[in-house]
């Protein structure tokens, strides 16, 4: 028997083959959190991480160089001359984790985002059940809570989750702060691709992250499709992150830059409220039109470029279109004129 001490609750496990787990880390530009984020991650023994995948989605800030000078074998750079995005990453770094590097399981994060110290032990080190995923606790660098990558059950899903959500919104449907301070796993829908670890056999069944997603949502979208599947989700507060993000941080006004992720924002966000609550979609869509018309009076002078971006992305969403290329979304947010609208 093998004893594991999780804070201080102390599990008796039998003996088990550890698994070969790849992590999977997408990058654009940001050289110093990747340094941070990779560093972490390669003081982990190959016997706890047998390989690492960094998608390094064109960055033109040393990146390249950098990753390149690494002689860490378990370390494969992909280097891409065009920005896929964060699901265009994912989606190939997993597929390389086990088509090429055989992984059991993979666990996906974004550059500036980073496992505790023995996180990935943890994770490893007692036997996981290869038909459930499992989401990781994640916080920001000062100990708190990170709010956006707080896990949830859909409500669509859940008759009592539903009714919590109309009242108390977001605290309805994500998971409590209680959990986490819990020892025990808890069942949910969804999660972030921050700390999300998934087997090789769920994969073959639910595929991969759709990559035409380019950015927000993927992760979102991913997890609940998982869920159809007829597997299981759980979060594991003993496996915890670092997420070194500050989405508005530098914007009291909660505008997007660059205005070109608002597009991404918008249809996406349509995409995951159709996935999530089937038929009642329509009943959303007239609010949320509503609620991001009215935001347009934070973008001043790029108004009309906002509303642009806006319109396009809820007509994409209702057609469930996401073959729109970014260099097309990046010129609608730029282009005060109409030629670039198709």
């Amino acid at each position: 028997m093998k004893r594991v001490v999780f804070d201080e609750m102390v599990l008796e496990t039998s003996e088990h083959t550890r698994p070969v787990l790849a992590a999977v880390v997408v990058t654009f530009n940001r050289f110093a959190q990747l340094k941070t984020t990779l560093t972490r991650l390669l003081n982990d023994s190959s016997d706890t991480l047998m390989h690492v995948i960094v998608v390094n989605n064109g960055s033109l800030d040393g990146t390249r160089e950098w990753l390149d000078s690494i002689k860490d074998p378990r370390l494969d750079a992909i280097h891409l001359e065009d920005n896929l995005g964060g699901a265009g990453g994912f989606a190939l770094g997993m597929r390389r984790a086990f088509e090429t590097h055989h992984a059991d399981w993979v666990v996906v994060m974004d550059d500036d985002s980073r496992p505790f110290d023995g996180a990935l032990e943890t994770f490893v080190s007692v036997p996981r059940d290869d038909a459930t995923a499992y989401g990781a606790a994640v916080y920001y660098p000062d100990g708190q809570i990170c709010e956006m990558n707080r896990p949830s059950l859909n409500p669509f899903w859940h008759p009592r989750v539903f009714l919590n959500a109309l009242m108390k919104q977001r605290d309805g449907y994500h998971i409590p702060y209680s959990a986490y301070d819990h020892n025990e796993c808890r069942a949910i829908d969804m999660t972030s691709f921050v700390g999300f670890f998934v087997s090789k056999r769920i994969v073959q069944a639910a595929g991969y992250p759709d990559p035409n997603l380019f950015l927000y949502g993927d992760d979102v979208l991913y997890t609940m499709g998982v869920r159809r599947q007829g597997f299981e989700m759980r979060f594991d507060p003993h496996v915890k992150f670092e997420h070194d993000c500050s989405t508005f941080s530098a914007d009291k006004h909660r505008r997007f830059i660059p205005l070109w992720k608002v597009y991404y924002l918008y249809r996406n966000g349509l995409m995951t409220y159709r996935s999530a609550a089937g038929p009642l979609f329509w009943l959303l869509v007239p609010v949320l039109t509503l609620k991001w018309s009215l935001a347009a009076k934070r973008y001043g002078a790029e108004r009309t470029r906002y509303r642009r971006l806006m319109w396009h992305a809820i007509s994409d969403a209702i057609r469930a279109k996401t073959d729109r290329s970014h260099k097309s979304i990046v010129a609608l947010a730029q282009s005060e004129d109409t030629s670039s609208e198709t």
